[in-house]
């Protein structure tokens, strides 16, 4: 009798022991990978593009993500060590545990990076979103739909050229109007000079957008402002081959800007600028602030034409005469 309630006592403490390890373990995996709080909204917590020395573990325990860098590492480091975590943003919230979290930025991000550059036409900046986030044509055709839509002002030239974080599962209008709203901001301390210059500001978009596309770099913007400018106020035909190449399109070739050939410059267009004096009716591609800031403030020359050489330099003529000799020094 004495051993049997000896046995039963063994088990009972037995059970205690196991009872308090356990208890233990879950208090101690709560306290390192439960969550922080309550879910209170998603929040983004943002990978960047170039992520050499970035440390998702620390970015986290900064943000309150997680309770533990230490032991949210260690669960990369078994469960996810072979996995490369993808620039872009993850919705997170502090009511996700560490599995959570970790099972949330191992798999697709809910932002990608967009970087538009240069001076690119709205249909090409439909192209490349769709592109990245697997946009079906209807959805690349409501881009091109929206962007004619609304503000004829906004039909061309306002989608900013610079890196985005954007929703993989945003609408067009919603991208859009980040793109237009950057825009906005960065136009928005040069409005006041527009107005004291007497320039409007859709003026100043068009003439910026030509100078994209004519410059060699940013050296020659103020030059080709000034010789734009000139052909303007004298009321010569600008005679840009850029306008030509906006009414062509997207080549065979899948290219959207190339060359012009003479039977081109004969086809009737509001953009054909051999055939009509003046500006086109918008902008021909979306510039970035040094194009608009090089449209209002044009350097100052008697020069009526230019070209580059072979090199990319720049040369510029007061007379036609002038500019054939540019010509057959230059490029012949």
């Amino acid at each position: 009798m004495t051993k049997a309630l000896s046995y039963m006592k063994n088990i009972r403490n037995i059970t205690k022991l196991l009872m308090l390890i356990s208890l233990v373990g879950l208090t101690f995996g709560w306290y390192f990978f439960g969550a922080v709080g309550t879910s209170a909204g998603d929040e983004i917590f943002s990978v960047p593009q170039d992520s050499s020395g970035f440390k998702p573990s620390e970015s986290l325990k900064e943000k309150g993500l997680i309770r533990n860098a230490v032991a949210f590492q260690f669960l990369l480091d078994t469960f996810a060590k072979e996995v490369k975590i993808q620039s872009g943003g993850y919705r997170l919230n502090q009511g996700m545990t560490a599995w959570g979290v970790l099972a949330k930025i191992i798999g697709r991000p809910d932002l990608m990076w967009i970087t538009i550059s240069g001076c690119p036409r709205r249909e090409q900046i439909g192209e490349k979103l769709a592109g990245i986030f697997g946009w079906e044509s209807g959805k690349e055709a409501e881009w091109n739909t929206l962007a004619a839509s609304g503000n004829p002002d906004y039909f061309e030239g306002v989608y900013y050229p610079d890196t985005y974080l954007l929703p993989v599962d945003g609408s067009v209008a919603e991208i859009a109007k980040r793109l237009t709203d950057r825009f906005n901001e960065k136009f928005s301390p040069l409005a006041p000079q527009f107005i004291a210059a007497n320039i409007k500001w859709t003026t100043g978009l068009k003439i910026a957008s030509l100078i994209a596309r004519e410059a060699g770099g940013a050296a020659d913007m103020r030059l080709i402002s000034g010789v734009i400018w000139n052909r303007l106020n004298i009321g010569m035909p600008l005679q840009i081959d850029a306008t030509m190449q906006y009414t062509l399109g997207k080549r065979a070739d899948g290219s959207w800007w190339g060359s012009v050939d003479l039977a081109e410059k004969q086809n009737d267009s509001p953009y054909n600028s051999y055939l009509y004096k003046g500006l086109p009716p918008t902008p021909i591609c979306s510039p970035n602030i040094t194009m608009i800031e090089a449209a209002l403030k044009p350097e100052e020359t008697a020069c009526l034409f230019y070209l580059h050489d072979r090199l990319g330099k720049i040369h510029c003529a007061e007379t036609y005469a002038e500019h054939l000799a540019n010509i057959r020094r230059y490029l012949n």
